[in-house]
C-alpha cells in the first residue's frame, strides 16, 4: 500500500504534513500532523488578564481580529462587563471586514490554483498538471478576477484600520468594547470601501465559485466526511442579547441539537503533549513530549460529546438555514464564498446603524480572582479562548481553534479527525501528482498556524525533516 507523504503542505496559513495511504487510486487512510510550534499559551501565564486581547492576535496573522474578539469576549465573561451597543457593532465591522479578506484571500489564492492552471509561471508554476476542466474562456475570466482580488482583498483590509487602526493585530477590539468611537467620515469611508469590496463578491467571486461547482460538481460527493458540524455563533446582535446573526448549534448524525459549551475536551494520544485522560479546556495543559510513541502532531484532537466536528463557513450556514445539508468539498468552497456575500450585505446594514456620540467602551475593575470563557466563529469556524485570574495575573489560558478542530489527529478511541476522515475515499488519478488530495485539504481552509501548541525549548535538540 503506497504512502504519499505532502509535507509542507502548501497555499494554506502554518505548516502542515498530510500522509495519505492510497490504493487502487484512492485513498484509504490519512493522517494529519501539525509540524510548526505556538507558545502564546505559556507565554500568558503571569501576565496582566488586559494583554490577552494584543497577545493572542499573535497567533495568527491572517485571522488576528478573531483571537482579539474570543479573548475580549472571555475577559468580559470573568469580569462581567456589558459593552455598549456601538461597541458591538463597530466590532462586529472590524471584524467582519477581516472575514471578507480572507474569504476572498481563500478562494482564489488558496482554492482556485488547484482547479485552474494559471499563468505558465510564479507563482502559478511549477505545479502539478492533472484534471484541469475549464475551457480557456472560463480560466482567463476567472485568473482576471483572481488579479482584481488583490485589490479587494486590500480594501477589506484598510476597512478594518478605519475602526481598529492597523491589521494585522489591531487595536480596535478590546475587552469592554471598542477603542475608537465612530464619526461621520469613518463611517462613509467604511461604506464606500465595503460598497466596491460587495459589488466584486456578488458580480465575480460568486459566479467564479459556480463555474467551478458546475465544471467539477463530482466534488459534491468527493471529501465528505462525519458529517457532524458544530457553531459557536457568529456577529453577536447589539439589541438581543446572546443572539447571533449566525445561530450557533450543532448537529450529530442528522440531528439538530443546542450547544453544550461543557461539552467540550481535548484528547492527546497521537499528539506531542504528555499523556493525559481527555481533559475540558477549564483543566487542559499544554506540556510536551517530543518523544511520545505513536505521536504524529503538534495539534490536539478536540472532541464534543467524544466526536469530531467539522466546523467553518458550511457548518455555519447549514445550522443558520442558508445552504442545504450537504457535505463535501464543493459544498464547503460554495460556502465561504456565499458567506462572504451574506456578510457583507450585513456589514452595510450595522454602519448605517452606528450613533456618532455614543459610548463604544464600558469601562470596569478587574478582580484579582476570576475565569471565564470567550466563545466565537472565526473565519475557519468555532474558537474558543479559557482563562483563569489569581492573584490579578492569568494563572491558566488554553485556546482551541477551527484548525484544531478540522485537522486534528486520532482521538484516544482511535477515530479520525475531520480532514483525515474526509480524504478517505478521494479519488487520486496519479499518486505523483496527488491534486485531488489538496482539493480536499484545503476547503477546509486549513491554518495551521493557529492550530499547532508549543515546544519546550528546555532539554533535548529534536530534528525534524521537511521532506518536500
Amino acid at each position: 500500500m503506497p504512502v504519499k507523504i505532502i509535507s509542507p503542505v502548501t497555499r494554506l496559513n502554518g505548516f502542515w504534513r498530510l500522509d495519505v495511504k492510497i490504493e487502487n487510486h484512492r485513498v484509504v487512510d490519512a493522517f494529519s500532523g501539525g509540524i510548526f510550534f505556538r507558545g502564546l499559551e505559556k507565554i500568558l501565564l503571569g501576565r496582566d488578564p488586559r494583554d490577552a486581547v494584543y497577545l493572542t492576535e499573535r497567533i495568527c496573522g491572517i485571522c488576528s481580529t478573531a483571537h482579539a474578539m474570543a479573548a475580549s469576549l472571555a475577559l468580559e465573561d470573568a469580569f462581567y462587563i456589558e459593552p455598549p451597543r456601538n461597541g458591538i457593532i463597530i466590532r462586529n465591522l472590524i471584524f467582519g471586514a477581516d472575514l471578507l479578506q480572507n474569504h476572498i484571500r481563500h478562494f482564489y489564492f488558496l482554492t482556485v490554483p488547484d482547479f485552474a492552471p494559471g499563468p505558465d509561471r510564479p507563482p502559478f508554476a511549477p505545479r502539478y498538471n492533472s484534471d484541469f476542466r475549464l475551457n480557456s474562456a472560463q480560466n482567463r475570466e476567472i485568473y482576471e478576477n483572481y488579479m482584481e482580488s488583490i485589490h479587494m482583498s486590500r480594501a477589506a483590509h484598510d476597512m478594518v484600520t478605519i475602526f481598529g487602526g492597523k491589521i494585522p493585530h489591531n487595536h480596535g477590539i478590546l475587552a469592554g468594547g471598542a477603542s475608537a468611537p465612530p464619526s461621520g467620515d469613518s463611517v462613509r469611508m467604511f461604506l464606500s470601501l465595503l460598497s466596491r469590496v460587495r459589488e466584486f463578491i456578488e458580480q465575480k467571486m460568486v459566479k467564479d465559485a459556480e463555474t467551478l461547482a458546475e465544471v467539477y460538481d463530482d466534488y459534491f460527493k468527493i471529501g465528505v466526511g462525519h458529517k457532524n458540524i458544530m457553531a459557536y455563533g457568529m456577529f453577536s446582535h447589539p439589541d438581543k442579547k446572546g443572539e447571533f446573526y449566525f445561530k450557533p448549534g450543532v448537529i450529530i448524525n442528522g440531528v439538530r441539537e443546542k450547544l453544550d459549551r461543557h461539552s467540550i475536551e481535548e484528547h492527546v494520544k497521537f499528539s506531542w503533549y504528555e499523556e493525559a485522560p481527555p481533559l475540558s479546556p477549564e483543566e487542559g495543559s499544554t506540556q510536551p513530549d517530543t518523544d511520545k510513541p505513536g505521536a504524529y502532531s503538534w495539534v490536539k484532537a478536540p472532541r464534543y460529546k467524544g466526536l469530531a466536528m467539522e466546523v467553518g463557513p458550511l457548518a455555519r450556514l447549514i445550522i443558520s438555514g442558508d445552504y442545504p445539508e450537504s457535505y463535501g468539498t464543493m459544498d464547503r468552497i460554495l460556502a465561504r464564498v456565499y458567506e462572504a456575500r451574506k456578510v457583507a450585505e450585513l456589514m452595510e446594514q450595522w454602519a448605517l446603524e452606528l450613533e456618532i456620540g455614543k459610548p463604544v467602551f464600558t469601562p470596569y475593575d478587574m478582580p484579582s480572582e476570576a475565569e471565564g470563557m470567550g466563545m466565537v466563529e472565526a473565519m475557519r469556524g468555532g474558537l474558543g479562548h479559557w482563562l483563569r485570574v489569581g492573584g490579578g495575573r492569568i494563572s491558566h489560558y488554553q485556546v482551541i481553534t477551527p484548525s484544531a478542530w478540522d485537522c486534528s489527529p486520532r482521538d484516544d478511541e482511535g477515530k479520525r479527525g475531520p480532514v483525515e476522515e474526509s480524504l478517505v475515499g478521494t479519488p487520486v488519478e496519479d499518486p505523483d501528482q496527488p491534486v485531488e488530495v489538496g482539493r480536499v485539504a484545503r476547503s477546509f481552509d486549513p491554518c495551521l498556524a493557529c492550530a499547532v501548541h508549543v515546544i519546550d525549548a528546555r532539554g533535548k535538540e529534536k530534528e525534524i525533516e521537511i521532506l518536500l
